[in-house]
């Protein structure tokens, strides 16, 4: 681990399983009293389908989810919670690898080996949506906040059940389909065991989530923080 201003950076080692050749995954971890934590929230930026070009951190796309980030933190103060921003090592999702989203398991093993006990919820904007709905299944992981998914057709819903999920998306987004993540929320609310799952339009946001910036925001903090006191309640 390396310290910086801001926040504890958590870097990929070498030789770790998740890991190859060039840019390594990062999480930065923002400034917490918290040891301890029962909840870890990790948040998840967006990127593009096809791309090997690493991640920055002053991108658009990361910074958005900075922004998130604080935001649940402040919503989080005074509660057993740490708020981690996972930095991908390359922007695309890159169809059969999947990076990003062997970026975020690699994220969930630190979660696990740092703070065992833990529970786990996601936020993720656009690819990093798609990234925290295909890992909601997981163990720890409680609850899934998904912001202007990018939900293919097909995609599978299966690791949702039983799940906490809330899916946003701006009725003028033209870069992600918000019919295509409604489609989604109704496949899985047909599921056998099926989420508790609410789906937001957005009237008149597109994509980057800067128009009525304040509402986006407020959806992700009132979820993360009902989910956070339940946690705290059990």
């Amino acid at each position: 681990m390396v310290f910086r201003t801001g926040g504890m950076q958590i870097q990929q080692r070498p030789g770790d399983p998740a890991g190859r050749r060039g840019p390594r995954p990062s999480v930065r971890v923002l400034r917490s009293r918290v040891d301890e934590p029962r909840t870890v929230v990790l948040v998840l930026h967006g990127g593009r389908a096809t791309s090997d070009d690493p991640v920055r951190t002053h991108q658009l796309a990361y910074r958005r989810m900075l922004a998130v980030a604080r935001s649940v933190r402040r919503a989080a103060a005074g509660s057993a919670v740490q708020v981690w921003l996972l930095r991908y090592r390359v922007r695309g999702w890159n169809e059969p690898r999947l990076d990003a989203l062997a970026d975020a398991r690699w994220a969930l093993r630190q979660v696990e080996e740092q703070h065992p006990g833990a529970r786990v919820l996601l936020v993720g904007h656009s690819l990093g949506g798609r990234v925290a709905l295909r890992l909601a299944g997981e163990q720890r992981v409680r609850g899934v906040c998904a912001l202007a998914p990018w939900v293919e057709p097909g995609e599978p819903v299966e690791q949702l059940a039983g799940r906490v999920v809330l899916i946003a998306h701006g009725d003028a987004d033209r870069v992600t389909s918000p019919a295509e993540s409604a489609e989604f929320a109704r496949r899985a609310l047909q599921l056998p065991r099926p989420p508790s799952l609410t789906y937001v339009r957005v009237p008149g946001a597109g994509h980057a989530m800067l128009r009525r910036w304040t509402e986006w925001e407020a959806l992700t903090r009132r979820f993360a923080r009902a989910l956070i006191v339940e946690e705290e309640l059990r």
